[in-house]
């Protein structure tokens, strides 16, 4: 089966009038303050793009047409590709064409006409809260049975991401002076750098000023003041808080296999249960569209459909 994973890779045999309108335009995507990844994940579609077109005897922009189009997105799927492979591919071209409409690199947008796959809605998995409690306290205890600051650190990042709702890049991106005590709040820079302040709670806190007490002990060159810290002394990298997250959480024996997007949801979830309005929980998670917030009362829903068909005698 073909890897139809995004790489950065640049094609050399492409000619230049194919393969520089995309890097303009990803040039343009960072403008407009889009992450790395996202830009890499368009950039690898379209060179993929331009690179069939020209296999087809396409060397300009202007004569890529829509059954050019077509055609990239029936082999995608005729390779396999998932459907949300599919409306990734889909979105990558329809935003470039356009942008190339705007700049008058082209008349008309080939894409127009072609219907995006439909990527069917999955439920995020998630913990009950008995269960988030009886686990996260668990992993909390084990992590801080490590005695070097390694203990002290994780457990402080698995209160805060429950506690927080934090995406793992924005716990990684979070400074001391972020942490207001006196308020009990974070400072976070989210997604477009949008700052927003966001509740923490007493166990959370507890758990950083554990870890600031130790946190002096791999302080270096690089730490600067990065709140969570590698053992080299540097900022903690993502990758590492995804490692503590999976390592501590397995060890639990009724744990699914949860990441830190994982401990968010179950965070954004009891955030609803417990009774708090939509409109907040999206201020906390800083989505930009209250859609994106309301997948989590279908979560809510589905849970109370199970234990309505459960325990009712007549369900």
């Amino acid at each position: 089966m073909k890897d139809l994973s995004p790489t950065p890779d640049r094609p050399n045999h492409l000619p230049a009038a194919l393969t520089v309108p995309v890097e303009d335009f990803c040039d343009h995507l960072s403008t407009l303050r889009r992450s790395p990844h996202t830009i890499r994940g368009y950039r690898a579609d379209l060179i993929d793009l331009m690179a069939h077109a020209h296999t087809h005897g396409d060397d300009t922009l202007p004569t890529i047409g829509t059954s050019q189009v077509r055609t990239w997105l029936a082999d995608t799927r005729l390779a396999g590709a998932s459907p949300a492979t599919m409306q990734r591919r889909w979105s990558a071209a329809r935003v470039f064409f356009r942008w190339a409409v705007d700049e008058g690199l082209i008349d008309a947008d080939p894409s127009a006409s072609l219907s995006s796959a439909t990527v069917p809605k999955r439920l995020p998995a998630t913990l009950g809260v008995e269960q988030a409690r009886h686990i996260l306290d668990d992993a909390v205890t084990h992590a801080r049975g490590d005695e070097s600051p390694r203990g002290a650190r994780d457990a402080a990042i698995l209160e805060v991401l429950y506690g927080t709702g934090l995406r793992v890049a924005e716990l990684c991106g979070l400074d001391v002076d972020d942490v207001d005590h006196s308020r009990q709040t974070v400072r976070v820079t989210g997604k477009g750098n949008k700052e927003r302040t966001v509740p923490i709670g007493l166990p959370a806190l507890h758990a950083v000023d554990e870890w600031l007490s130790r946190r002096p002990e791999w302080v270096g060159p690089t730490s600067q003041r990065a709140l969570f810290l590698g053992t080299r002394g540097g900022r903690i990298d993502q990758r590492v808080v995804r490692r503590i997250v999976h390592t501590h959480l397995r060890a639990e024996p009724d744990s699914p296999d949860l990441g830190p997007h994982g401990l968010r949801h179950a965070m954004a979830t009891h955030l609803l249960e417990g009774g708090a309005d939509l409109r907040t929980v999206q201020d906390i998670l800083g989505h930009e569209s209250l859609a994106t917030t309301q997948i989590y009362t279908h979560v809510s829903t589905q849970r109370l459909r199970t234990a309505f068909r459960q325990a009712h005698p007549r369900a």
